[in-house]
């Protein structure tokens, strides 16, 4: 406490001679000198003082003065981005406008059924027809493989089994599925008697000797012919 009394002391007397005199203020070089002095007797370097009190009177500037082509860049950026914001909310205000008028066409107003439910029906339908078609396309692989096994493939081959008779009256009938599976049925007319037997056929060879006449009805009818 002793140590600081002359600075003070020193302070004091510049204070009352500047209110004495008004002339001369106070020196700031006896300020500093007294600011190095107890620095020094409180152990730190003497201009640590010096140094905060020098940076304490340096003004601060008001403002910041940049250069007129920086200044112009940025008005020209500011100005750009408001009109690319100002566009962009136009665009948006459009697409909603579009998108309410196109909501005002689907749902119609009154007990009238709107676009949404007749669509929706629509769609309800389709998948019924869907399913009946499903039905159908098993209806017919079903009944397809049920034909498969049917003897729809018929010929009959008229002939004469006698030279001395007329008229064609012996025949061959095959009769076979879509794999050439059947029967033959052959009858034969004489003058006195008529004879009938059966031959079975398998894959379209007969399972005993066939008769030209058989084997050309068992031809005709691999082939769709009918009647010869």
């Amino acid at each position: 406490m002793g140590a600081r009394r002359p600075c003070a002391a020193a302070r004091a007397g510049s204070t009352v001679a500047t209110d004495r005199t008004s002339l001369h203020p106070p020196s700031a070089t006896s300020d500093l000198s007294c600011a190095a002095r107890d620095g020094a007797r409180r152990g730190r370097p003497a201009g640590a003082g010096v140094s905060r009190q020098a940076a304490a009177r340096t003004p601060y500037p008001d403002r910041v003065n940049l250069d007129p082509v920086v200044r112009d860049v940025l008005v020209l950026v500011g100005v750009g981005l408001g009109v690319l914001a100002l566009l962009l909310w136009i665009l948006a205000l459009a697409r909603i406008r579009r998108m309410r008028r196109d909501l005002v066409l689907l749902h119609s107003g009154g007990d009238e059924r709107s676009f949404v439910d007749i669509v929706a029906r629509k769609t309800e339908e389709v998948a019924l027809l869907r399913g009946q078609v499903d039905e159908l396309a098993l209806l017919l692989a079903r009944t397809r493989t049920e034909l498969a096994d049917a003897l729809r493939h018929v010929s009959v081959v008229r002939y004469d089994a006698f030279g001395d008779l007329g008229g064609r009256l012996s025949f061959s009938a095959a009769l076979l599925d879509d794999g050439g599976d059947g029967l033959v049925l052959t009858s034969i007319h004489g003058r006195t008697e008529t004879r009938s037997y059966i031959k079975g056929v398998k894959q379209g060879g007969g399972e005993a000797q066939l008769s030209p006449e058989e084997a050309q009805a068992v031809t005709y009818a691999l082939r769709g012919t009918s009647t010869v």
